[in-house]
């Protein structure tokens, strides 16, 4: 009985399973660094939810400047790269509306590559 050769195909699984790796570990990296900035973003986006809704219940009412200082303070807590002028906040008198945005920008440095996203976070205490 003759035995087939098998001496071309050695390796391959091997070689296989290095790329399933290499790219598992791509991911599990990009996630590592990406997971944190979207996280800050949704507790920052939570914070200014919160301040809209309660800026004008509290007793005394928050003036303009008070609910931007509390915006940027939650901003340099979760370490989020904004300015305190481009924080925005409108507070209409008569109907008792909250609205805060804010544009700010994130770099991310993924080894081989800087990854750049613009975050547009907005809250209103506005009724459905």
């Amino acid at each position: 009985m003759v035995r087939p050769n098998t001496a071309t195909e050695r390796g391959g699984s091997k070689l296989n399973l290095i790329i399933t790796l290499l790219v598992v570990a791509a991911i599990i990296f990009a996630g590592v660094k990406l997971v944190p900035v979207y996280f800050a973003n949704y507790q920052f986006q939570d914070a200014m939810q919160t301040e809209a809704r309660f800026a004008l219940s509290s007793y005394p009412k928050k003036s303009i400047d008070d609910i931007r200082d509390d915006i940027f303070k939650k901003a340099q807590e979760l370490s989020i790269p904004t300015k305190k002028e481009s924080i925005r906040v409108i507070v209409d008198g008569t109907s008792g509306n909250v609205d805060i945005s804010v544009d700010y920008i994130v770099t991310v440095d993924m080894a081989v590559y800087q990854w750049t996203h613009e975050f547009h976070p907005h809250a209103d205490n506005h009724t459905i």
